[in-house]
């Protein structure tokens, strides 16, 4: 079973690439079979995800891979492969679980949409291209499913594309993203060109995170790690490439959930952790630069992010300034050398923040698709499954001790953050963090679900059955992960990182729980304290509207970049188009005046002097030949008569000379 499941572990992409593909090809009327294919699609994925997750199991450590020649030029050979390990399994699960209940979500969310079909094409095939990113076993395999998530997103951003904010964001994630990817794309030349592979891991250690090929990359592994990491500052929205994850939220909401849950922004930070052996070569005390810049930029991304969260009003929005800064904080894990508490906060992240978009989108479909939270409020009783699942996802976000998952994983990051060698001031600003993420999410379930009926709330229902249905399954799944993590963590960190735990880790009486609890205390007792009677006016944007609009405008980061990078990208667009306009075509056209010139002088010459010399020529040999011509008679005695006739001048010509 283990060679079998290692070898066709393409298969569990392959699903719902080949349902995506079929989806595509049915009449746009066939809702029900669209559906129906996309979940029973996903289900089988899910399975087959189960089967693998249950072969790394049998041993500690297990890593199995199936690598095969794509293609060969001269004596060189390029290899692909898959590989199974614990975080490809772990990735494996987490995903197609969670997209499985967005998929079934967005049966009834997406009941009344025109191109019902196309978006579980387009579902299926983005799940599919993510699945493709986590087995890989080259990194050029991994770059090539990296790209068709891309494709994916711009696909599934911009599905209502006659909407233009719609086309405009999925523009911008595209294009935002692929900046990153240019790094990506160099770093993976750079490892190529170091090592001589692509392949993670190759029979005889001879892959590029393993034996002679890592040790051979040397000085060059720091900038080759920056290079990759810029891609997954790209993915997974890090700043200062993040600009394109907010404005994801034009999507549909179950989109918004598979992006910022499971699938594509997940893909960053799965990156780094796969390559993290090259990161982390030469490591003095667990410390080499490319963590150091990997530390940093999620700090800056992880509390940027939280304070802008702090001033918005459209409730995808606030959840997915939320999720950037939790993939910030999920960076500083990996930097700091907290790898299984950085991919364990990934994986509980997948579940409680797939709950609460799915929540905020039965909320939008149940006030009839208002997303400002400022025309909202006491849905708690108008909708009390939505409530309740959506509390719980509050709770995990915010890190609520006990029962909740996202207590355990942040507790396990700030642990890990408290001992890195080479700066404790990421402890202290991620316990920041801590405080900001209850405080916003205070703040929004405050004005959607407390206080008085605003005039969205007048009119708004439960969401069918088929919608709350992943609600509570989501839900279940967040407490049950939480109650699992009580005992397993050390089991966890070994499966995950291959190490054993720290004996202070995954005790419920260790210090850090009770520095959590108080955290969590404080950014929920504030929330309380600010918003306990609050209006359409927010209370901190009446005391301080300065810094509250800065925040409201996204520190204003958008216009910065609009009057810096845009703009010069644009002068230097004019600038191109002026050079090949009055430079470059000047060139061309004085090139093809010239060219012109001399044909004309050519053609003077040509037909006056050649051409009449030549027609000349040969009208005087014509004439000649005429006269010639008719000399030969074909008479004898006028051919005797010209004879004596020469005869006759020779003579008289010899006399004369004589």
């Amino acid at each position: 079973m283990t060679t079998w499941i290692v070898t066709n572990l393409w298969l569990i992409p392959a699903v719902p690439l080949a349902v995506a593909l079929a989806i595509l090809n049915l009449n746009g009327a066939r809702r029900r079979p669209a559906a129906a294919l996309a979940i029973f699609g996903q289900l089988g994925a899910f399975g087959l995800a189960l089967i693998a997750f249950l072969q790394t199991l049998s041993a500690p450590g297990f890593r199995a891979f199936h690598n095969f020649t794509w293609f060969t030029f001269g004596d060189q050979a390029i290899r692909l492969g898959w590989l199974l390990d614990p975080l490809t399994a772990a990735m494996l699960v987490m995903i197609t679980f969670v997209a499985l209940w967005i998929f079934v979500f967005s049966v009834g969310y997406m009941a009344h949409d025109k191109n019902y079909t196309r978006f579980f094409a387009y579902l299926s095939f983005f799940t599919a291209a993510m699945l493709g990113v986590v087995i890989a076993n080259s990194l050029l395999l991994l770059f090539v499913c990296w790209e068709l998530v891309g494709l994916a997103s711009y696909l599934l951003i911009g599905f209502w594309i006659e909407k233009p904010s719609a086309a405009a964001a999925a523009k911008k994630a595209f294009i935002t993203t692929r900046i990153g990817d240019i790094g990506f794309f160099l770093g993976i030349l750079w490892l190529y060109r170091s090592s001589g592979t692509l392949l993670f891991y190759d029979d005889g250690g001879r892959g590029c995170l393993e034996g002679a090929a890592l040790v051979a990359l040397g000085a060059s592994a720091t900038s080759i790690a920056l290079l990759i990491f810029c891609g997954a500052v790209g993915k997974s929205g890090q700043f200062p490439l993040h600009v394109w994850l907010p404005d994801a939220m034009e999507g549909p909401t179950p989109v918004s959930a598979l992006i910022h849950a499971a699938t594509m922004v997940a893909a960053g930070v799965f990156l780094v952790a796969r390559v993290y052996p090259i990161f982390s070569l030469g490591a003095v005390q667990g410390v080499t630069t490319s963590l150091t810049v990997v530390v940093w930029i999620g700090v800056i991304t992880a509390l940027l992010a939280s304070l802008i969260a702090v001033a918005q009003y459209d409730i995808k929005r606030i959840l997915a300034y939320s999720t950037v800064s939790q993939l910030g904080l999920m960076m500083v894990s990996l930097g700091v050398g907290g790898v299984a508490a950085g991919i364990m906060h990934l994986l509980a992240h997948g579940f409680f923040k797939a709950l609460l978009f799915l929540g905020a989108g039965s909320v939008i479909h149940g006030t009839h698709h208002e997303q400002d939270i400022r025309k909202m409020g006491g849905l708690r009783g108008i909708m009390p499954l939505t409530f309740l699942t959506y509390a719980i996802g509050m709770m995990a976000l915010s890190g609520v001790p006990l029962f909740f998952a996202g207590a355990w994983t942040k507790e396990e990051i700030l642990h890990a953050t408290s001992h890195w060698p080479a700066s404790r001031l990421p402890h202290y600003l991620m316990m920041g963090g801590v405080v900001l993420t209850s405080l916003y999410m205070t703040r929004q379930m405050i004005y959607v679900f407390f206080g008085q009926r605003r005039a969205a709330s007048e009119r708004a229902h439960e969401s069918p059955r088929v919608m709350t249905l992943p609600l509570l399954v989501l839900a279940v799944c967040t407490i049950g992960l939480s109650i699992f993590l009580t005992p397993a963590w050390p089991w966890l960190h070994e499966y995950l990182s291959g190490t054993v735990a720290p004996v202070e880790f995954g005790g419920l009486l260790q210090p850090m729980l009770f520095v959590s609890l108080t955290l969590v205390a404080a950014g929920v007792g504030l929330g309380v304290v600010i918003y306990r009677r609050v209006d359409q006016a927010d209370p901190l944007q009446r005391a301080q509207p300065i810094v509250f609009s800065f925040l409201e405008n996204r520190m204003r980061l958008d216009e910065l970049y609009a009057h810096t990078v845009i703009a010069f990208a644009r002068g230097a667009a004019r600038a191109s188009d002026w050079m090949d306009c009055w430079i470059w075509d000047g060139i061309v056209r004085g090139a093809g005046n010239v060219g012109q010139l001399l044909g004309l002088v050519t053609k003077g010459v040509d037909e006056r002097g050649i051409n009449a010399g030549v027609d000349e020529g040969v009208t005087g040999t014509r004439s000649l030949s005429r006269f010639l011509s008719a000399a030969h008679s074909g008479q004898v005695q006028r051919y005797l008569g010209g004879v004596a006739v020469g005869m006759l001048a020779l003579l008289l010509l010899y006399a004369w000379l004589g």
